[in-house]
């Protein structure tokens, strides 16, 4: 594969030594303010707690609470992560279209010389 469709290799991060320290460091009170901005959150979440309460209550009319509710959040998680999982890819998908697009540019509009 050529160099342009691998990933970025980026530097690990320093750690503290503490499991629940690093992990209190990178995930922060300020990052749940912000969900709304992130890429493909929103929706996927929405998406996922309109099914998750669909199903949830369809299967709250003939089992019981507790079955209903573990249909509702386990509904939930597989909606929203596969709606997000299906947003980045077609993100990512665009962002290379978009990379070709700009690549190809110049030899579009290129002049040729007379003796081409």
């Amino acid at each position: 594969t050529s160099a342009s469709t691998k990933r970025p290799v980026f530097d690990k991060p320093e750690t503290t030594g503490s499991y629940w320290g690093d992990v209190k460091e990178a995930v922060s009170v300020n990052d749940l303010s912000r969900i709304g901005e992130m890429p493909c959150t929103r929706t996927s979440l929405l998406n996922g707690i309109a099914a998750g309460a669909g199903v949830g209550v369809v299967r709250g009319l003939s089992a019981g609470p507790f079955v209903a509710s573990n249909w509702a959040v386990g509904t939930f998680m597989l909606i929203s992560i596969g709606t997000w999982t299906i947003c980045q890819r077609n993100r990512n998908e665009e962002r290379k279209r978009i990379q070709t697009v700009i690549e190809e540019m110049p030899r579009r509009y290129a002049v040729k010389k007379e003796g081409e």
